[in-house]
């Protein structure tokens, strides 16, 4: 399987896991508790085997900067965030720099 896809399911496990951060309510809450987990340890897997294809400098800014931008996404439609135009511009900053990141990979 491709490295790259590896890693697209390991950011979405990753942002599973921190949005059940959020429902548990301080681990008050059995089930999303115990899926903070179950999640964040699939998104490691899936990680890990990332990394067999990918630099892990790339990979880990790729992971944090789109799992970033993926939470304050689910933040602001699911969880009635409030968002304003320099969260907006923000989130753009960080996808141009995961952009970039793999971008410069590539030039080597």
């Amino acid at each position: 399987m491709n490295s790259y896809y590896l890693l697209l399911l390991a950011i979405v496990f990753e942002v599973c896991g921190t949005t059940c951060m959020k429902l548990s309510q301080g681990f008050s809450r059995f089930l999303p508790s115990i899926l903070i987990f179950v999640f964040y340890g699939i998104s490691f897997f899936f990680f890990t085997l990332a990394l067999k294809g990918i630099d892990v400098s790339i990979a880990y800014a790729i992971w944090a900067g789109l799992g970033t931008a993926l939470i304050t996404v689910v933040g602001i439609y699911w969880f009635r965030e409030p968002v304003n135009f320099l969260k907006v511009i923000s989130l753009f900053v960080v996808v141009v720099g995961v952009i970039g990141l793999n971008l410069s990979d590539r030039m080597t």
